[in-house]
């Protein structure tokens, strides 16, 4: 069990109401990552594993500039890549698995990011959450929610699931929101957990939802 996120009894019963007061608080939630198709949207995706947006925003205006197709990145010197991207951190494994998976789309997709689940989960280093980002984002595709750090972090505080695993998190979150607020509801809790709900002191006290909270402090 999670010890940073004690288990909080089932809140499902308050979801719509929490969510409906959420979107209030941010109505424009939208994704931070900058991108102008889906290799660049991919790629980003990639490196913002264990780092921020505005960190990968910084790395990426200059990279997509020197990387424009998969032919780039599957031809790119793994040595030189990871001193392009370094400073997202995990670099040389973020470098192998971009590279590696430039050469999959290569061979396997006609040149092209896939844009089904099935083909997404191929590529090395593409878990579910960036599958989700990818489909939903690139190509309008809405297979599930993104769970993320604060997805599960605020899914759970907020008596939406008990469970620590992301894939499962990701059903219990489907199966009380509708498929077409997916997208919007992991903006939404993403948004909410950098600001208020973070995770180490959250700010209960100036929570919108802190009376359907059963995690509140106040």
């Amino acid at each position: 069990m999670d010890r940073e996120i004690p288990l909080v009894p089932d809140n499902t019963a308050n979801f719509e109401r929490i969510f409906e007061l959420l979107r209030k608080e941010y109505p424009n939630a939208a994704p931070a990552l900058h991108f102008k198709n889906p290799l660049e949207l991919l790629v980003a995706t990639i490196l913002s594993a264990q780092c921020t947006d505005r960190q990968v925003n910084q790395v990426t205006q200059k990279l997509f500039r020197e990387y424009r197709t998969i032919e780039d990145y599957a031809s790119a010197d793994l040595t030189e890549f990871g001193r392009d991207i370094y400073s997202t951190g995990f670099y040389h494994q973020k470098a192998k698995h971009i590279i590696a998976s430039a050469h999959i789309m290569l061979t396997e997709f006609e040149g092209q990011v896939p844009y089904t689940m099935e083909g997404l989960l191929r590529l090395p280093g593409v878990g579910r959450k960036t599958a989700n980002i990818v489909l939903s984002r690139a190509f309008g595709k809405i297979e599930g929610i993104a769970v993320d750090t604060h997805v599960k972090r605020l899914s759970r505080r907020l008596g939406f699931t008990q469970e620590t695993n992301p894939e499962k998190i990701e059903q219990d979150l489907m199966a009380i929101a509708k498929r077409k607020e997916l997208e919007t509801l992991s903006m939404t809790l993403i948004l909410h957990g950098r600001k208020v709900c973070v995770a180490r002191k959250p700010m209960c006290e100036m929570c919108v939802v802190n009376e359907l909270c059963p995690s509140s402090r106040v």
